[in-house]
């Protein structure tokens, strides 16, 4: 079956097998790579990166996708395809999956990386060739096969990405069945069948998707919604702040989940750090000006997809604001007082940034807090400081994965060359945000391990060390 068949009109029984047959596939291309070596399942890998991150390859991507979803721009797209594709294979290559992945001789276990199996990867619009590339990515590492169920709306760009893929695999004498994609048009009931004939789901996107990845019946891994808070406080560093901010915000259009939907500002520097954002290529709005986005940003309480994701010029047009915005680089809403309701507290998917006055740090966290009450909860915030207390605070009270130390939320919450986090599009957010994962997705999401045991010397405490402290408080009754 051509990877681009199409499943218009299909039955049931149809759209059945022909995920059974993609799930054969992909064992079968499994089972041709089961005696590789780590040195050549990196290979592999390798090849799956460049198939992406080779310059021409990521333009054409870029292109694509900015022409199937109409959000984003091209320029950041490519460097997108590029940085996510190359960050991911330096994490890669430095982790071992086949084999021995571990061997502890202190606690005599031996750990083996094995396959997860068929790996089911839903994807979004926003990033039709970056996830899918990542994701596929991990799932080769680990020895699996892929087959990815794109966003309909990105289903061409995908497409293209994943014969990309196939073909760099078949270039380095690979199985390309190790990667498949669903054939056009995606339905809602492939991708459901798809999620329960695989062994594990990844799913990325809406959070109707990620629902039904968990009520699947397949063990599922489903990442949050962002709706990120940054708090810039009376030690910030204004400028840089504000730098930060802007590279951050503006990047491919506020495509990324990890992108500042919100500012909290403290009142002592409020004025001032509005100005460096002005200097940066903010838009300062006025009343007015935020009544014409709240009713053009939304259309019957849902994003307007002509706006959203699209260039300042395009949005100010589409919003209706003044002819001298369009040369601004995002806008800020100004909002007197936080409320719940409002639907400046909930994520944008545009380039308005919703500032927020706290009168001190307190008011400030209660600010972050609130504001992920409303949407975004586990996911992410940041804090612009010179305080280490004032991050180390927000740490230890806010709900989140990943808070984030004077750095561009977009290039670092899904790794970056300057943190530890590892590289990812796909960002896990607890409990908090209804996932199973607390953190970056990443090549052990993606591997089995087996434990070899075996017995070391015995490590059996006293009695009196393990209750001696209790019994001498309370008592042995």
């Amino acid at each position: 079956m051509s990877q681009a068949t199409s499943s218009a009109g299909g039955s049931h029984s149809d759209e059945t097998a022909i995920i059974q047959d993609l799930i054969h596939r992909g064992r079968a291309a499994m089972r041709s790579i089961s005696d590789a070596d780590q040195k050549r399942i990196d290979e592999l890998v390798t090849a799956l990166a460049w198939a992406l991150y080779k310059p021409e390859n990521a333009l054409k991507m870029a292109q694509l996708a900015v022409e199937d979803t109409g959000i984003g721009n091209v320029q950041d797209k490519v460097v997108k395809n590029q940085r996510k594709t190359f960050g991911t294979l330096r994490d890669l290559l430095r982790t071992k999956t086949i084999g021995i992945i571990k061997q502890d001789e202190g606690s005599g276990i031996v750990e083996y990386g094995k396959p997860v199996g068929v790996v089911a990867a839903i994807t979004p619009s926003t990033n039709p060739a970056a996830t899918p590339t990542n994701k596929a990515m991990m799932a080769i590492k680990g020895g699996n096969a892929i087959v990815i169920a794109p966003s309909p709306a990105g289903w061409r760009s995908t497409n293209s990405t994943v014969e990309l893929m196939r073909s760099a695999l078949k270039r380095v004498g690979a199985p390309m069945d190790l990667v498949q994609i669903l054939p056009a048009p995606v339905s809602r009931s492939m991708t459901q069948l798809l999620m329960a004939h695989a062994d594990l789901i990844v799913a990325t996107g809406s959070q109707n998707n990620v629902r039904s990845a968990y009520s699947s019946g397949t063990p599922a891994i489903g990442v949050g919604a962002g709706n990120v808070p940054v708090l810039i406080d009376s030690t910030a560093d204004l400028d840089q702040a504000a730098k930060n901010i802007v590279q951050s915000k503006t990047f491919d259009n506020s495509t990324s989940c990890s992108s500042e939907n919100s500012l909290v500002i403290l009142d002592d520097v409020y004025e001032d750090a509005i100005a460096a954002l002005k200097k940066e290529g903010a838009y300062r709005t006025s009343d007015a000006e935020k009544k014409l986005i709240e009713d053009n940003l939304w259309l019957d309480g849902k994003l307007n997809r002509d706006v959203i994701a699209k260039d300042a010029p395009v949005f100010a047009k589409g919003i209706g604001l003044p002819d001298e915005s369009g040369e601004a680089r995002f806008f800020l809403v100004e909002e007197n007082a936080f409320e719940p309701k409002s639907p400046f507290a909930d994520e944008k998917l545009s380039l308005v940034l919703t500032v927020y006055r706290a009168k001190d740090f307190d008011h400030g966290v209660q600010l972050i807090r609130d504001i992920l009450e409303v949407q975004g909860k586990g996911h992410s915030c940041g804090i612009h400081t010179q305080t280490p207390g004032h991050a180390t605070r927000l740490a230890e009270e806010i709900d989140v994965v990943r808070v984030l130390v004077n750095q561009p939320h977009t290039f670092g919450n899904g790794g970056s060359f300057k943190n530890a986090l590892p590289f990812t599009l796909s960002m896990g957010c607890g409990t908090w945000g209804g996932n199973s994962i607390s953190e970056n997705l990443n090549i052990k999401h993606f591997i089995n391990i087996t434990h070899l045991v075996t017995e070391v010397d015995e490590d059996k405490p006293e009695e009196e060390a393990l209750f001696g402290s209790y019994h001498a408080k309370y008592g042995t009754d």
